[in-house]
């Protein structure tokens, strides 16, 4: 029973890595599509997270399957409910990354010179968040060493602060140009807006990380 317990953990963290990886290679083609402005490449941002909601719901389904047949023991039901946790976290990130890559498709080549300019400086937001992603990637799989998940866990919240930073110089300099030309510019609001959604999705990392921790070291969920 607890080998049988072990395998599907295992094969929970394999898929949980699996989301977090088409995240990125989601991210990077943001990243490469908005410094470009290339529609043709922002077109493809869509394929990695294609279908990857019943991915995520698939592996709650497995989470709870495991805890109603199987009645994991102590460590590895407390895996299991901070993994449930995670998945919500994982759907939060998804429809945040859907919104965002849905609304910015204004940057294009028509775009003017002022927008495409604060795009590209938000984009060190996109570069933060690949890497907590891929920092979330390797603390899904080191389940033994707890010194190296409290380093990544670090890693990740560094990250989260690096974007805080960013964004709050983005709003700064948007509302500065504002009150300069005394006039409200509605897509300069929802460009603020639409980086705000990419900016969501390292909160739900630094929740996702907590869980982690949770899992695999105790204290509070």
């Amino acid at each position: 029973m607890l080998q049988a317990n072990t395998k599907r953990l295992n094969e929970i963290r394999k898929s949980t890595a699996k989301v977090l990886d088409n995240l990125v290679t989601s991210q990077k083609l943001i990243l490469k599509a908005l410094e470009s402005c290339d529609e043709e490449i922002y077109e493809d941002t869509k394929r990695p997270i294609k279908g990857i909601s019943q991915q995520i719901n698939e592996i709650d389904q497995s989470i709870v399957t495991v805890c109603s047949l199987y009645s994991p023991e102590a460590k590895d039901l407390r895996e299991m409910v901070a993994f449930l946790k995670i998945t919500s976290s994982l759907q939060r990130i998804v429809t945040n990354e859907k919104n965002y890559i849905k609304n910015m498709n204004i940057c294009n080549q028509k775009t003017d010179e002022e927008m495409r300019t604060i795009i590209i400086d938000s984009l060190a937001i996109n570069r933060c968040t690949i890497k907590a992603l891929e920092y979330s990637i390797d603390m899904v799989n080191e389940s033994e060493d707890r010194d190296r998940l409290i380093e990544l866990a670090s890693k990740i919240e560094v990250e989260a602060s690096k974007t805080d930073d960013i964004y709050g110089l983005i709003e700064k300099s948007i509302l500065q140009s504002m009150n300069k030309d005394h006039m409200l510019k509605d897509e300069y609001v929802n460009l603020l807006k639409y980086i705000r959604k990419n900016l969501k999705i390292i909160e739900r990392l630094e929740d996702i990380s907590s869980r982690l921790i949770f899992a695999r070291i105790g204290g509070t969920l």
